[in-house]
Order: C-alpha cells, then sequence, then structure tokens
C-alpha cells in the first residue's frame, strides 16, 4: 500500500491510476474521483446536481479572445471583484484577483500561462469573489459502504497568498444551527462525489452566514493535526484501515468534540518581505517547545539546508486547550521558546498576530493580514533560551568554564 501523504502525488490521478492498475493499494479516494473533483469545473457541475450552495460562477473560459469576451460579460453581470481560477488548480496556486474590467484584459492571458506552467492545462473559469469571507472546512471520512460522517468544522481564514497559516478547530463563532447545516452539507456533497476514505470540504462563509462550496481536497490535510487534537481520532490509522476494506467502527454520534486546537505553520519565510522563502539557508540553532497540549510534526534539525525547490514549511506546531483563552495562552509560551536560527521564520509573525486583540476574541476573516498591516512591525529579538546557549558556547571557548556543555 502508498499513502501519499499531502505532497505532489496525493492528488495526482495519474499516479493512484497507476497503483490501481499495479495492484497496489492507494491509501485515498480512488483516481476516478481525485479526477473529478481536481477539475473545479467538473465539481462546480456535481455539486450543482446535488443541490450544494455555490457562488455564481462559469464553464471554463473559451481560449483566446472570446474566453476574454465571456469574462468581460461574467464581471458586467455579477460585478466586480472576480476571480480568474486554474481549473486544475489546487493548493492556493492558480488564481487571480480581478477588481475592475480594465485589469482583465491583461490578466486573462497571463492566468492561463500559469496555469498550462503549474498545472499543465491552461484553463480557466471565473467565480464571483465573496467579500470578506471565512474559510470554513469540514473534515468527512466515508468507507467502501457509503457510510460518511464528519469529524467537525476547521476555520482557516488566515491565509497569505490564498494559502493558509493558521488552522483552528473547531470553527470560531459558529451557531450551533450554522454548524449543523455546513456539516450535513459537506457529508452531502461528499456523497454526491462518490467520495471514499478521508478528504476535506471546503466553504467560503459571508458575513450572512451563508455559505458556498469551493472545493474538495482528495487528500489528507495538513491542518488534520488539530482534529485529531479535538476528537481524539487518529484520521491517517482510519485512512489506512478503510483502504484495507474495513468499515467505520463508529457512528456519527460517537464523534465529541472536546476543547480547542490551533495550528501554525512554521515556515522558512520572511514575513516582513511578502513572506519570501528562505531556501538555501541553513538552521544553526533548533529548539522546539514541549508540554501538554503541544504537537509538533515536521522535519527541521539544527544543519538542515533549507530545499529551495520545495515548499518552506519546517515544522507544523499544533496546540490543545479545554478553552479558547487557554490554547492561545499555550500557544504563547511555545511561540516564545521556539528557537529557529539561520533562515527567517514565521515565529515573531506569529507572536505579533496571536496578541491581537481581534485574534484572541476570534474576530477574523480572509483578509485579516490584508488590513492589519502592523502585525508585520517587529524586530527579531534573540530569545532568552539563544542568549544562554550563546554564552554558554562563549565561555567553553574562552576556557572559563570546564563544565559548560
Amino acid at each position: 500500500a502508498i499513502h501519499p501523504g499531502y505532497g505532489f502525488l496525493a492528488e495526482n490521478p495519474d499516479f493512484a491510476r497507476a497503483c490501481e492498475d499495479a495492484g497496489i493499494i492507494f491509501i485515498g479516494p480512488s483516481s476516478e474521483v481525485i479526477d473529478k473533483l481536481g477539475n473545479k469545473v467538473m465539481a462546480r457541475e456535481i455539486m450543482a446536481q446535488a443541490g450544494i450552495p455555490m457562488v455564481p460562477g462559469t464553464d471554463n473560459l473559451k481560449p483566446g479572445d472570446e474566453g476574454l469576451q465571456e469574462a468581460i460579460a461574467f464581471g458586467k453581470k455579477y460585478g466586480y471583484p472576480i476571480m480568474l481560477k486554474a481549473t486544475s488548480g489546487g493548493g492556493g496556486r492558480g488564481i487571480r484577483r480581478i477588481e475592475k474590467e480594465s485589469e482583465l484584459a491583461e490578466q486573462y492571458p497571463i492566468a492561463r500561462s500559469e496555469a498550462k506552467a503549474a498545472f499543465n492545462d491552461d484553463s480557466v473559469y471565473i467565480e464571483k469573489v465573496v467579500v470578506r469571507p471565512k474559510h470554513v472546512e469540514v473534515q468527512i471520512i466515508a468507507d467502501k459502504t457509503g457510510k460518511t460522517i464528519h469529524l467537525g468544522t476547521r476555520d482557516c481564514s488566515i491565509q497569505r497568498r490564498n494559502q493558509k497559516l493558521i488552522e483552528i478547530a473547531p470553527a470560531f463563532h459558529l451557531s450551533s444551527e450554522l454548524n449543523k447545516q455546513i456539516c450535513e452539507t459537506a457529508i452531502q456533497a461528499a456523497k454526491a462525489a462518490g467520495y471514499f476514505n478521508a478528504g476535506t470540504v471546503e466553504f467560503l462563509l459571508d458575513s450572512d452566514n451563508s455559505f458556498y462550496f469551493m472545493e474538495i481536497n482528495t487528500r489528507l490535510q495538513v491542518e488534520h493535526t488539530v482534529t485529531e487534537m479535538i476528537t481524539g481520532i487518529d484520521i491517517v490509522r482510519t485512512q489506512i484501515k478503510l483502504a484495507l476494506g474495513k468499515e467505520l467502527l463508529f457512528n456519527q454520534d460517537h464523534v465529541q468534540l472536546r476543547g480547542h486546537a490551533i495550528e501554525m505553520r512554521i515556515n522558512a519565510e520572511d514575513p516582513q518581505n511578502n513572506f519570501m522563502p528562505e531556501g538555501g539557508k541553513t538552521v544553526t540553532v533548533y529548539r522546539s517547545p514541549g508540554g501538554y497540549g503541544v504537537r509538533l510534526d515536521g522535519f527541521c534539525y539544527q544543519g538542515l539546508t533549507i530545499p529551495e525547490a520545495y515548499d518552506s514549511l519546517l515544522v507544523k506546531l499544533t496546540v490543545f486547550g479545554w478553552s479558547w483563552n487557554e490554547t492561545v495562552d499555550r500557544l504563547k509560551r511555545c511561540l516564545t521558546n521556539f528557537v529557529i536560527t539561520g533562515p527567517k521564520t514565521t515565529i515573531p509573525f506569529y507572536l505579533n498576530l496571536i496578541n491581537h486583540p481581534d485574534f484572541k476574541k476570534g474576530r477574523f476573516d480572509t483578509s485579516f493580514l490584508d488590513e492589519n498591516e502592523q502585525l508585520f512591525e517587529y524586530v527579531e529579538n534573540a530569545s532568552e533560551v539563544n542568549k544562554l546557549a550563546r554564552l554558554i558556547a562563549e565561555i567553553h571557548q574562552n576556557k572559563q568554564n570546564t563544565y559548560a556543555a
């Protein structure tokens, strides 16, 4: 069997199909499901037939000037802003926001070229922009009998360049009725697609609490850790058992959500330079936090040279607390004690962010970073742990303390 993780091959239908043809168990949905849900236009058609709420959008735009005219007509009908999206896109890539008609002529060919370069498919489509939405998603699991359950919601609204930075479970400030509606709609969407194994149904939630289908991620999500923390369910273990033909041994009523969990992606990036990746630099000091309710998933270590060709994620820091305030307090302690020197990281930026009064109150949407430029105003002070380590090294070098270690 092969578990594709959440890397390049996780949502590649050709790879899943190659496994199936070779008699190797692919731990995930079928290649057919990956194929049709990976095509965003086809996914929209499936959801429309199932009555799932969606933002207004188009089919694939035609090539050349004809497609540009279709885009202009859509903008005139529904107004701006609109999103140009790669049909085969994902992970926040292949998306361009268009604020006015005059931008379309320039951005349309660029969007097609980017889609071709990133996904080997230059087709694009348009969706109306939901202004100031929250990004809410639902973790679902389904066995081969069709039994489908959800493991609650996550809020992934804090993003940069349409890619998530912070994930929270459960989603904040949802009424019990709205939470129920979103979760039931997620199950309906999964069943409409014939979904099997673990997946994530993503929605946009507007200021009027109307929610709209965005996509189904046909893989394990980076942020599955927060769901595991609040449910006590090992999602990866469950994936493996389902792939081996086992049935789900628990029902929806057995899923109990407890407390709160927050995941922060510790990236080798410079937030003060538009999150520029720090590839090629070497980690000179690595000291990670620990204790009750703290989980670390990563590959970072002292001496690591950051790969330049891959994602900048070094380690995922996930914390659990029985209350929201306890969770935020624990997160602050962890970030304060987390030391990575060599490359710039998102740690000092996160320390700024969690001290923001709106974050503490759970008041944020996808525009949070754009509207709070002061979050990027900080000085990277050496931590007390780092200062002490440097002092001991200097004492040892000068032979003034033979017991320093």
